[in-house]
Order: structure tokens, then sequence, then C-alpha cells
């Protein structure tokens, strides 16, 4: 088997052209043929050759590219969970997911209950007999928490749950949740995947089995990506692993320097030794931790004033980019929890959610220092 930074590049390529062309089309010849070829079927050539891309890297078998990651996510929770049933989520997760099910799933009598990530190694008491999915998200957005995807798959397996997870802080670069026994695996594309802040996508990668059933939901709901965003995003996905190869030994490094900074009280990093789920990380993420990473000045006060003397660090709003970017999660990716909400997750307003790109690394660490010299 190829390595991943092969796999990027070549797996799955099969035209006569290095680059695959565009088929602008939205009406094919369909007579004499096995399948209606259609945007919405999922089943463009264009479409094709990046789900099969994914596939190679995530260790699946089959799958679907939509138009956010948040058709992703629905798709995939509609699709096993119906009226009566009940789902287990990570408390942890990202904002839009977490409103997603508070305000959409009472209008389909869907329970559901979130328990923190700490408390996933006690799985197998919160599931009740209407329990259909478990999901969770690991590293976490935006505290970096770590869940033993190996133990929850097991627990999942063992009660016929369907078992999802978010797997975008890590890319499938960093982590293969399929391998540790997950069923289906969620990626928010807009990040690493496409890699340049210019894309907005999702991914799904699953067995055929599961496929087949997501399948239906996944047309009716009709989240599906036009030719040219696909060519842009088969180009993105050549450079994704020396992309996060590089992004994470920075995000390593930047850690290591803030976490020795005087000014700095906390870090959330899980390559850091200190970090409570360090070993489990270690075991299920490989080749590095990751480029995302979470910081608390020991200033509060200092926050905005902190933003705002940085220099080369851009404060915006997504992650994933070859640029460096920070964010207040409180008043951007998770502005949409309550207040208590926030606090149950730990996320204050002191909290800074730094996403390391691929400029050198003291230029990185340079601008952090003296934005924090007051």
């Amino acid at each position: 088997m190829y390595s991943k930074n092969t796999q990027c590049v070549h797996s799955k390529q099969q035209f006569d052209g290095v680059n695959t062309p565009v088929y602008t089309s939205t009406a094919y010849r369909y007579i004499g043929s096995n399948e209606i070829l259609y945007p919405r079927n999922y089943n463009t050539v264009n479409q094709k050759v990046i789900v099969d891309k994914l596939c190679t890297l995530e260790q699946g078998e089959e799958g679907f590219i939509f138009s956010s990651g948040t058709a992703a996510i629905t798709t995939a929770l509609l699709t096993f969970l119906k009226s009566g049933d009940h789902i287990i989520l990570s408390k942890e997760i990202y904002g839009g997911t977490v409103k997603l099910v508070e305000e959409e799933f009472p209008k389909f009598n869907i329970a559901f209950d979130f328990i923190s990530n700490h408390d996933m190694v006690d799985l197998e008491a919160k599931i009740q007999d209407n329990t259909k999915v478990v999901y969770t998200e690991t590293p976490s957005n935006p505290l970096l928490s770590i869940v033993d995807l190996q133990a929850v798959a097991a627990v999942a397996k063992k009660h016929q749950l369907v078992s999802i997870v978010d797997n975008t802080f890590a890319s499938p670069i960093i982590q293969n949740p399929i391998a540790l026994g997950f069923d289906v695996v969620i990626h928010s594309g807009t990040k690493y995947l496409g890699g340049h802040h210019d894309l907005c996508f999702g991914a799904l990668i699953t067995s055929k089995e599961l496929r087949e059933k997501i399948y239906p939901s996944a047309v009716n709901y009709g989240g599906s990506l036009n030719p040219l965003d696909c060519y842009l995003i088969e180009r993105s996905l050549k450079t994704l692993a020396i992309r996060v190869e590089k992004q994470s030994a920075n995000a390593m490094k930047v850690a290591v320097a803030l976490q020795g900074n005087p000014l700095i009280a906390k870090v959330y990093y899980p390559g850091l030794t200190d970090h409570p789920n360090h070993q489990v990380a270690a075991k299920q993420m490989k080749g590095g931790f990751g480029g995302m990473l979470s910081f608390e000045l020991k200033e509060p006060e200092q926050t905005v004033s902190f933003l705002n003397r940085l220099s080369l660090i851009i404060p915006a709003l997504s992650l994933g980019g070859v640029e460096t970017t920070i964010c207040q999660p409180s008043t951007s990716s998770h502005a949409g929890l309550s207040p208590k909400e926030r606090e149950e997750q730990g996320i204050t307003d002191s909290l800074l959610r730094l996403s390391v790109g691929i400029e050198d690394i003291n230029d990185i660490i340079g601008d952090l220092n003296q934005a924090l010299t007051v």
C-alpha cells in the first residue's frame, strides 16, 4: 500500500490526463446506461473521484461529497434516526451540530442526550432501549478533548448502535476512525480537506452496506456539490498530507512555546504530555496531533486587545487553511450556545482557538509573543 502522501496525489486517478476533466453538465444521456447520472444522485465523475480518494485515505469503502459539513452531518443522523429514537452525543462538539440537534430533533420526536467526552468511558450506562446512534468528535472543538474511539466503537457494536465521528480536526492524515471500528466518518471539508479558506463542502465515508442506507436520504435532502468545486477539492487533496504534516509539526512547537509563556494560563493540545488524554491520543493519532490548539490568557481582560495586536495571525472564523488563524469561540464558533452551555463545556471568554498554518514557525511564535506583550 502506498503512503498517505502518495495516496493524496495518485489514488484512483483514471484518466489519460494528469487532472480529472471537469464535467459541467447536469444532463447526461441515459439510454443504454446502467444508472442515471445526475449531480443530486452523487454519481458524476467529478464527485466520485473525490470520494474514491477519501475512501483510500480513510480506509473506507464508499461515501459522499456534500455541499457543507452540516449537510453531511444532517444526512447521516436523519438516515439512522426516526421518531421515538434516541441518540447519545458528545457534549464537546461543534456548536453548529449542537444547534442542529437541539433545534431540529424535537420537531421529529427524536430524543437526545449530551454527555462529556470524559463520560464516554461510561457510555454503556447511558444507552437506552431506543438508542440507535452514538456521535462524537475527537479532537473536540474547541478544547481538544480526546475520545477513545476504539473503546466507543466496541460498545456501539455490542449494542448494535451506529457509531459516527466528526474527524475534521485530525483529518484522515492523522486519524482513521474506521480502522478503529467506527461506522461513519464525517468531515467539514471546508477545513483541512480544502485547506485554503476558499471552499465550503462536507464529506462522509462509510461501508458499502451503510452507504446504501444513507443514499436515499442523501438524494432526498439534496446536499450535492457542483463539478467546479469538485475540481478544486480534488486539487486541494493532492497537497493534504504535506499541509497537515507541516501544520501539525508547527502546532506542537507553538503549544510548547505557549505553555512556557508566563502570560498564558492554560494550553489545550493533545500532543502535550500533560494533556489528560495524551496517551489515548498517541494511540489513535499517527504522525502528529493535528494543527489545532486552544489557550487561555492569564489576564482575560486582555483577550480582545491581544487579538487586535496580532499582525501575521488572522482573527477569522474558520480553520484548517494554510494561513494561521485565531478566534474567540465564545463569540464565533460557539456563539450560538447559551452562556450556561458554554460554561458547562469550559468555553470561557478568554479561550482562544488557534489554527496553525504552514508559515515559518519562528514567525508564528514571534507574532504571538509580540501580541502577548502588554
